[in-house]
């Protein structure tokens, strides 16, 4: 089964990619917006936001709430051609000349990815950036104890260790920021990443994401499509939620770990540059080296960032909720 995956694409065909190359990060700031763009076939393409259009907004913004402005902009960027290249080492295996147009960004497919194959791709995250080939086995055994058969999985290093934990730090958004699209799947005590995907007409419904134990992908829709109701909420993503929490009752509390060589520094909610002590509005952010902002021109003020603690974004006793 292969299935459009709407905005649930964003993750793995823009965001890793862009974030590896240090195309973008957390505080790049887009206008989201009414746009038309033109796509690689020489033709207008006007995408709209689900919802309604949010102004100048951070990536962090927008991976929150969705918005599919700012993300069509970083695949014009980044280009099609090297996103498949990266969607290909994540074992996507369904995509063709049709998916090399702008679209690709919000899950426009040609051909669409089977939950397995998009599961295989979301653990290339939860990895630490290594894509490992799915297997329904571990090994087989004979009634004697003698091993006949041993799974040997494929392994490709994707992206790299610093990227895939920003990554998976951002991609909590969703699940614990105000305008969240997946709210309803944290699980207490546990880091949830999670990305929700709708199609057009309603006729697909996503939740992909993974906990530092478990990576689930779950979709819902009809073989012959049909647009799907269900009293204004995402039936895969209740799904999702309702397994697992359940696989995971019992486990110890666990958060994503932040490597050393991330850096963090602090930033001006106004401006989105390295924050002073004359910011109002600041919290803690994520960055690859030499992926650090401007200082902040907005206000004077002595400079806050003089160290590289790894604290979580948004945790200041003057910050504010992006």
């Amino acid at each position: 089964m292969k299935r459009q995956t709407g905005s649930s694409m964003k993750p793995i065909a823009v965001l890793a990619p862009a974030i590896e190359k240090k195309l973008i990060t957390n505080v790049t700031v887009f206008a989201d917006e009414p746009t038309t763009f033109t796509d690689y076939n020489g033709k207008p393409y006007s995408p709209t936001d689900y919802d309604d259009y949010k102004g100048s907004i951070t990536l962090r913004q927008a991976v929150e709430s969705s918005q599919n402005i700012p993300f069509v902009k970083i695949m014009e960027q980044l280009t099609p051609q090297v996103s498949i290249k990266y969607l290909e080492k994540m074992g996507i295996t369904t995509l063709n000349d049709n998916d090399v147009n702008l679209a690709l960004s919000l899950g426009g497919l040609d051909q669409g990815i089977s939950p397995l194959e998009f599961a295989g791709s979301y653990a290339t995250i939860a990895n630490d950036g290594v894509y490992i080939e799915p297997t329904f086995y571990t090994k087989i055994d004979s009634i004697s104890g003698s091993n006949i058969l041993k799974s040997r999985q494929k392994k490709t290093r994707v992206i790299s260790k610093d990227t895939a934990c920003i990554l998976k730090q951002l991609l909590t958004e969703p699940v614990t920021g105000t305008y969240g699209t997946a709210t309803y799947c944290n699980i207490s005590g546990i880091d949830v990443a999670a990305k929700t995907g709708t199609t057009n007409e309603n006729y697909d419904r996503w939740l992909t994401g993974f906990t530092p134990y478990y990576t689930a992908v779950c979709w819902y829709g009809f073989d012959m499509n049909e647009t799907i109701n269900f009293n204004g909420k995402n039936p895969a993503g209740l799904m999702w939620s309702s397994v697992m929490k359940n696989i995971h009752s019992g486990l110890p509390n666990k958060k994503f770990e932040m490597p050393s060589s991330v850096l963090t520094r602090t930033i001006c909610k106004d401006s989105g540059k390295l924050a002073n002590s004359n910011c109002p509005n600041t919290f803690t952010e994520y960055f690859l080296k030499d992926t650090i902002p401007g200082n902040c021109t907005q206000h004077s003020g002595s400079n806050l960032n003089k160290n590289n603690s790894n604290k979580s974004p948004n945790k200041n006793s003057n910050s504010r909720k992006l």
